[in-house]
């Protein structure tokens, strides 16, 4: 046989092709993967796991694009499947369940391009995603699927925001309570109505104040609209810049009639409860700083029979207040602008121009053009003075008042008192504008600028060598007697906009009656079932027009929006709610339907979610056991999750008060792209390299490195990898690139290495020539046997924190510790496979079978070290002199600690010479000190 000749046994791709669909197929069959429910349909008292330990791991969903999955989508998939694959052999009854995230833009922008409904193309996608994925081999339970779009799960989305709606906060307790607890209150007197009794009400009246209460409620408010995208969005969805992010397209500020969450309700236990989450840091800061909780104090300064508004945290430092500044589009500025400037206005305050009006119009232009960005991160401070006066409350002064665009009206109360002393940006303005700068702590010596460290009060009155702690109380006290202001806690965080102006979402369970006011939908018409249209787009709009104005495309469904309903009180015309919720609503709770996918009575059986989400300890939250996603999810799929859960968590429908006990963000894998020299993208899978430079079409390309993308040219798919080496292979690969937080470049080239170390697996076992079984029934030697267990020790380890890559690395070393030998031993060759079997398990499968096994070996235990076998020869202690090591020296594990110190003090006699220690201590396991 010539060297170019593959053996007939070799394992390639081309058995690869055939051993990975049949177990595929056997794993279908056999419902190898199926986690038993404690109640209900799911349960079942003879399966392996009944009883174990739970173990509940989810991935992040995804989106099923058209484009399907490329290699960097399944890394996080891959990772989960071999820990559960892992934790299953290990005695655990594992939930490893995936589902599809499927309203939302893309399919329906697509239905708009091309004519096709997004149903049809949605399913389309779902299915690709669901081939590719059982192509991987991943061990889902797949009774648990479902697509957010399939009616009996958005169902339930419908019936939780009913019970978001049906909800109200009490400041009290803290927590949510049903919306007819309040009406009890209110209609015994036992809580005040605001302006008239509620016996005095109208029906109409009471409605809107009750309405004024709920978690969830219509608000006309300055929302994000974007005309590019036919649709209002959170300001989670819009970039700093002003901008979509999705699209890129311009955000203006619209007055619109919306739905919106009372999530900042919430904004306390959501920051205090992150305590209770084993979730990387940078995300827990990352919602820290999203919430923005700031404690200090609302300060009135009266000003021309009005007074401005603003919050500080730092109330300690009034005295220091010099001036104040107004964001250019705050409602006051045009109330208060007078017809002409006071006496002795400065010509640079007044920006040049002959009226306060003229200046202030001059300058909200020129802000107006500025993002947000920009007007918070210029160098160079500008502003103009409107003309009035204020009066700080705490000494009389009369304080010049501003507008200047770095401060937003959307931040706090868009008003600010500047106390340039203690802060950079006012200090910056007050230079500019040659104001007075007056310190209120006292700074180290010699220090110039704004001081914002700790020290004590100076040119503060009654507040004088206070420190700012108590500078800060004193004061609050203060404003609070006098009435000029009140302590007060305000968050960054805005109520959540619900609603968008699309076709390919959840429908509302909403509908208006005669007043406009909104009517819940009772449980018995759910789903609200979204309906055929013809036309998916918005009403024609100019993506740059701020003044488009929004049409939904249900709003034009005129026989499904007007209906005639007998709500308890007879049939009554109605006309339903045709904004449709965002994307993130089937995302915020899919946690728990995979725990109870089929049941129709309920969101959830109480049994089962206190099975696998229920808090395992006293302090415990509860959630899913492990939750791997990207860190771009950071801020908005985790926070809003987080607020619904612990809304139905007040309302008693779960038992655990966070939905994801543990976070886990994996890297991501990017590529090289290559231009030509025009600068245009070329495709990656033709460039060559030859000599340290790349080629395409024989002319020199430039590299560079990117995220894998269509816009890019390098994409590559799993399919690809599956035809040319097998899924193991890919799994293999992408699982030993290295840690899998970390992101890494793809390199098809150095797949073959992973496939190399999967052919070396199986040929300790099958004969590459004839195909028989080459496995010895011969016990190990000592030295292999040791070294065999310390490898099962740290593969243990290894998969228990995550560290795949090591773990590999671990078998591989063991694989090639085993190669040389005539014939491998059962004892060693049966724990290697079952080792591998989580990253290549059908590779593993197969050999098993070959071993003499039936069946699967997805629930044989996982091998255990053996503790005797890990016990060390001997060991070194390092013997040092005075705190200098002198000597070492190798003893037994159980050597007696005073046979120990005599050794110790034999090995540096000579460097004693004759002295006496005065100590001799010995660290067990570490090293002996002698100190003279």
């Amino acid at each position: 046989m010539s060297e170019s000749e593959t053996p007939p046994f070799r394992y390639t791709a081309a058995l690869a092709s055939e051993i990975e669909p049949r177990w595929q197929a056997h794993w279908a069959e056999h419902g190898t993967f199926h986690a038993p429910n404690p109640s209900g349909e799911l349960a079942d008292p003879a399966h392996p796991r009944a009883g174990a330990p739970k173990l509940h791991v989810q991935d992040m969903f995804p989106y099923p694009s058209g484009s399907g999955l490329h290699v960097g989508h399944p890394l996080g998939y891959i990772g989960t499947d071999s820990y559960t694959r892992y934790k299953r052999m290990a005695g655990f009854n594992v939930l490893h369940p995936m589902g599809f995230d499927a309203f939302g833009l893309p399919a329906e922008q697509y239905a708009v391009q091309t004519g096709t409904h997004p149903a049809t193309t949605t399913a389309a996608n779902v299915e690709r995603y669901r081939q590719q994925l059982r192509r991987l081999g991943l061990a889902y339970d797949e009774r648990r699927t479902f697509a957010t779009t399939d009616p009996d799960y958005y169902r339930w989305t419908q019936w939780i925001f009913l019970q978001v709606f049906n909800s109200w906060f009490d400041d009290k307790i803290r927590k949510a309570r049903p919306i007819a607890a309040l009406i009890a209150e209110f209609e015994a007197g036992t809580r005040a109505t605001p302006e008239q009794p509620w016996a005095a009400m109208s029906a109409v009246e009471r409605r809107k104040l009750v309405d004024s209460y709920r978690l969830a409620y219509v608000s006309e408010a300055p929302v994000n609209w974007c005309p590019g995208l036919g649709t209002v969005l959170a300001n989670e969805e819009v970039t700093p810049e002003g901008r979509s992010e999705r699209g890129n397209y311009p955000v203006f500020q619209r007055s619109l009639k919306q739905w919106m969450m009372r999530i900042t309700a919430y904004g306390d236990r959501l920051i205090e409860d992150l305590d209770t989450l084993d979730w990387p840091e940078p995300v827990k800061l990352m919602q820290r700083n999203w919430i923005g909780r700031s404690r200090g104090a609302h300060v009135d300064f009266p000003v021309d029979g009005d007074v401005i508004q603003v919050f500080t945290t730092r109330p300690d430092t009034l005295f220091g207040a010099t001036y104040m500044v107004l964001a250019p589009e705050h409602e006051l500025v045009s109330r208060v602008v007078p017809v002409s400037w006071p006496s002795g206005t400065k010509r640079a305050w007044a920006g040049g121009h002959g009226t306060p009006a003229e200046a202030v119009a001059a300058y909200r232009a020129q802000a107006a053009a500025k993002t947000d960005e920009e007007r918070t991160d210029a160098k160079e401070k500008t502003g103009v003075f409107i003309g009035i006066f204020a009066t700080n409350p705490v000494n009389g002064a009369k304080i010049p008042v501003f507008i200047a665009d770095y401060v937003l009206a959307g931040y706090g109360t868009g008003a600010i008192m500047a106390v340039p002393g203690q802060d950079e940006r006012d200090w910056q303005f007050a230079e500019v504008f040659e104001l007075p700068i007056i310190r209120t702590v006292q700074a180290p010596d010699d220090y110039e600028g704004a001081y914002v460290g700790e020290g004590p009060a100076i040119n503060s009155d009654w507040l004088n060598g206070m420190g700012v702690a108590d500078a800060k109380a004193a004061m609050i006290t203060w404003l609070e007697q006098h009435g000029h202001g009140r302590g007060a806690t305000t968050y960054r965080l805005r109520d959540w906009l619900f609603s968008r102006q699309r076709y390919w979402g959840e429908p509302f369970p909403i509908v208006y009656d005669e007043t406009g006011l909104p009517v819940a939908l009772p449980e018995s018409m759910l789903p609200v079932v979204l309906p055929d249209v013809d036309d998916f787009a918005p009403r024609t709009f100019d993506p740059d027009d701020a003044d488009t104005e929004p049409e939904t495309p249900l709003s034009r469904k005129r026989d499904w929006v007007e209906v005639e309903l007998d709500l308890g009180d007879g049939p009554r015309k109605y006309t339903r709610e045709t904004n449709t919720m965002p994307q993130w609503a089937g995302s915020c709770w899919y946690e728990l339907r995979y725990l109870d996918p089929r049941n129709d009575k309920a969101l959830v059986d109480p049994d089962n979610e206190a099975y696998w989400m229920g808090p395992q300890r006293d302090g415990d939250c509860g959630g899913v056991d492990l939750y791997v996603g990207g860190v771009e999810h950071a801020v908005l799929h985790l926070l809003y999750a987080r607020f619904w859960h612990k809304v139905l968590y007040d309302l008693g429908h779960v038992s655990s008060f966070e939905p994801f006990r543990k976070l886990f963000n994996q890297g991501y894998i990017q590529a090289y792209a290559f231009r030509d020299d025009r600068g245009v993208i070329v495709p990656a899978e033709e460039v060559v390299e030859r000599d340290g430079r790349y080629f395409y079409n024989d002319a020199v390309v430039t590299r560079e490195y990117g995220k894998m993308g269509k816009s890019l040219k390098n994409v590559v798919t799993p399919d690809e990898m599956c035809e040319q080496y097998g899924a193991d292979t890919f799994r293999v690969y992408e699982m030993a690139m290295g840690p899998l937080d970390v992101s890494r470049p793809w390199d098809t080239r150095a797949v073959v290495g992973s496939q190399r170390f999967l052919q070396r697996v199986w040929r300790l076992v099958i004969d590459e020539e004839t195909g028989a079984v080459r496995v010895s029934d011969t016990p190990l030697d000592a030295p292999v046997r040791k070294h065999l267990h310390r490898i099962i020790a740290g593969v243990r380890e290894d998969m228990d924190e995550l560290r795949f890559n090591t773990a590999i690395a671990k078998l591989i070393e063991l694989t090639n510790a085993l190669t040389p030998l005539p014939a491998v031993s059962r004892e060693a060759i049966e724990p290697l496979i079952l080792m591998t079997a989580p990253f290549a398990p059908h590779l593993a499968e197969e050999l098993w079978q070959k071993l003499g096994h039936t069946g699967s070996l997805t629930y044989t235990a996982f091998p255990e070290a053996d503790p005797a076998q890990l016990v060390a020869e001997s060991i070194t202690y390092p013997v040092q002199l005075n705190g200098k090591v002198r000597g070492r020296i190798a003893v037994a594990p159980d050597t007696p600690e005073a046979e120990v110190r005599e050794a110790a003090l034999s090995e540096v006699a000579e460097a004693l010479s004759g002295r006496t220690p005065k100590k001799v201590i010995v660290v067990p396991g570490r090293l002996v000190s002698v100190v003279v």
